[in-house]
Formats: structure tokens, C-alpha cells, sequence
């Protein structure tokens, strides 16, 4: 069996992948994404691969690696970079990693919202650069945080904890919009929170919107310039989900126009190419994608994709399988 693992994980979880003994295991150096050449060489050369979100898998890998190639073993709870339908038509199963890192993506996008709001990345700045004249009561006015509407958009665990973060913690009153029904007990644990019918009635009804939701076809830039319309003047957006869900040429537009006051981001189309235009807007918070970037999560994510992988191997069914 051979395995590889495509870019570097924390050193616990791979001293255990190789420790474990589940075959031949390939720690792949350097840490980049993989060529196209690469991808290409490995859909005949490894029984498992285990990917992550940073990955670009070339179309023609998948059937090119039929009847090698077993598992996706994703490091991640975003599977968005492989294509379930292929992966799925040449019989390679796919799993994630979800829960671990619930708690530690709720924390950033938190962190986000508030670093927008109160203006903390242009203080800084401002501060470091020699620049603050000192105290004076029209210095860099932010927006209140507590006591505010926050929409969601998503409403799964890590949009769930977004929201008791929020209501627990600064009094805000949580709205949401999400594909399910979601029951009554739900919504009363996490915020006493209120579904509404569309991402435009969330967006219109909210002071901070932060996106929760999974990318692919079905979210893609879905927030778009009817969305950002739809918001209230001064909102200010979050987004640690996934960079294509948001329309960048309309959320440009917005912080052009002033409706939107500012956006705290994770993540980004293309990343980590970032559209130029992000550099010049001073009331951005911009983040390196990371949401589940802590010590204990980051190898938490490296053992559930272990996990998934015995059981896969076993025959038995893996606790995150998605396809």
C-alpha cells in the first residue's frame, strides 16, 4: 500500500501515519502545491492520497488513477477541491475531517468581526508606523459590536458556535439562513437564533454577515451585488468559509461605494494569488486562511484523517465518509 500525504503536516500526526504501519508512506518535501505533472505521475503510483484544501486536482487525474488509486483521505472538513462526482465514477471514496475544528474556526471568524468593527489592523498600523497623534474623540471609530444583529449564512457546527459566541458573549441577536429546517431545540441552544427564508432577508435584517456555508457549485459567489444591496449601510462582512462563495468584483464595488463599511476575510478566490485590489483597502482584515490553524486542531485534523483511513482499510465503514 502506498500513501501519500501532499504537504507537511504537524509532526505528531505524521510520526504517527508512519508509525502505524499501514504501508509505504510518502511525507511529500517541499511543501507547495503539486504540479499538474505531479498529480498526473501520482494517479498510477499510490493506493491513497491524502490531499488538502489547497490542492488543485487536475480533471483528467481522476481517470487516470482508476483502479489504483482507493481513497481521498482529506486533511480538512472542506472537500470543495475534489470533485465528488469524479472521485466517485472511478471508485475512489473520499472522507474529511469535520468537528475537530469547529471550535478554533469560530474563534477566527469571531476574531475577524471584531478586528473589523473596531478598526484593530488599521490601529495597528497606524500605530507602528509612528503615526498616532493620541486619544481624541473622533479617532478611528469603529462599530459596536455588542448588542448587534449577526446573520449567518450556514448554519452547520461551526456556523452553530458562531452564533453562541456571539449571543453568549456580547448579547447579539442571531438570524441565519441555511437549506434545512432547522428544529426549534437547535435554535434555542445556539442563540435563541431565528431562520429566515433567504440569504437576501438575512442580509437585510443583520449588521455583521459572516459566511459559514460549504463552497462548490452550489454556493459559488453567492454572495453577489443583490446580496451586498440587500445588506444595511455600514454592514460589515466575514468570511471564513470559503473565498468563491463571495463575488469579489461586487464586494469590491460595495466597499467602493461606502455601503459596505469593512469585511474581515479568511479566504479568497484563487488563493493564495490574491486579486491585487485587496492591498489598497485599509478597512479590509485580511487573514492567511486560518481558521483552524492552532496547534492542537491542526493535528487533531492529521489523526481524523488517520482514523478514516484504518477504518477505510479495514473494510469498515469510515466515521467521515463523504462519497
Amino acid at each position: 500500500m502506498k500513501i501519500l500525504v501532499t504537504r507537511a503536516w504537524p509532526k505528531e500526526a505524521e510520526d504517527r501515519l508512519v508509525a502505524e504501519n499501514l504501508g509505504e508512506v510518502t511525507l511529500r518535501d517541499p511543501d507547495t502545491s503539486m504540479s499538474h505533472d505531479e498529480w498526473m505521475k501520482a494517479a498510477q503510483a499510490y493506493d491513497v492520497i491524502m490531499p488538502t484544501v489547497s490542492d488543485k486536482i487536475p480533471a483528467e487525474f481522476y481517470p487516470a488513477a482508476r483502479g489504483k488509486l482507493k481513497v481521498f483521505a482529506n486533511y480538512g472538513v472542506g472537500f470543495n477541491h475534489i470533485d465528488i462526482d469524479a472521485a466517485r465514477a472511478n471508485d475512489i471514496a473520499v472522507t474529511n475531517t469535520p468537528d475537530v475544528l469547529t471550535d478554533c474556526t469560530a474563534d477566527l471568524a469571531m476574531g475577524l468581526m471584531l478586528a473589523a468593527a473596531r478598526r484593530i489592523g488599521e490601529g495597528e498600523r497606524e500605530t507602528r508606523a509612528g503615526q498616532w497623534a493620541g486619544w481624541r474623540p473622533t479617532h478611528m471609530i469603529g462599530k459596536k459590536v455588542s448588542g448587534a444583529t449577526l446573520g449567518i449564512i450556514g448554519f452547520g457546527r461551526i456556523g452553530q458556535a458562531m452564533a453562541r459566541r456571539a449571543h453568549n458573549g456580547f448579547g447579539m441577536k442571531v438570524v441565519f439562513q441555511d437549506a434545512w429546517d432547522v428544529p426549534d431545540d437547535i435554535k434555542a441552544a445556539n442563540g435563541n437564533a431565528e431562520q429566515l427564508a433567504s440569504v437576501t432577508d438575512v442580509a437585510a435584517a443583520c449588521d455583521f454577515l459572516s459566511l459559514h456555508c460549504p463552497g462548490g457549485t452550489d454556493t459559488y459567489k453567492m454572495i453577489n451585488a443583490e446580496v451586498f444591496a440587500a445588506m444595511k449601510p455600514g454592514a460589515i462582512l466575514v468570511n471564513s468559509a470559503r473565498g468563491d462563495v463571495v463575488d469579489e468584483d461586487a464586494l469590491f464595488a460595495a466597499l467602493d461605494s461606502g455601503h459596505l463599511a469593512a469585511a474581515g476575510l479568511d479566504v479568497y478566490h484563487n488563493e493564495p494569488a490574491l486579486d491585487r485590489r485587496f492591498m489598497s483597502y485599509e478597512n479590509l482584515v485580511l487573514a492567511p486562511h486560518l481558521g483552524s490553524a492552532t496547534d492542537g486542531t491542526r493535528a487533531a485534523m492529521g489523526h481524523r484523517a488517520i482514523d478514516n483511513l484504518i477504518a477505510f482499510l479495514k473494510g469498515d465503514k469510515p466515521r467521515d465518509l463523504v462519497s
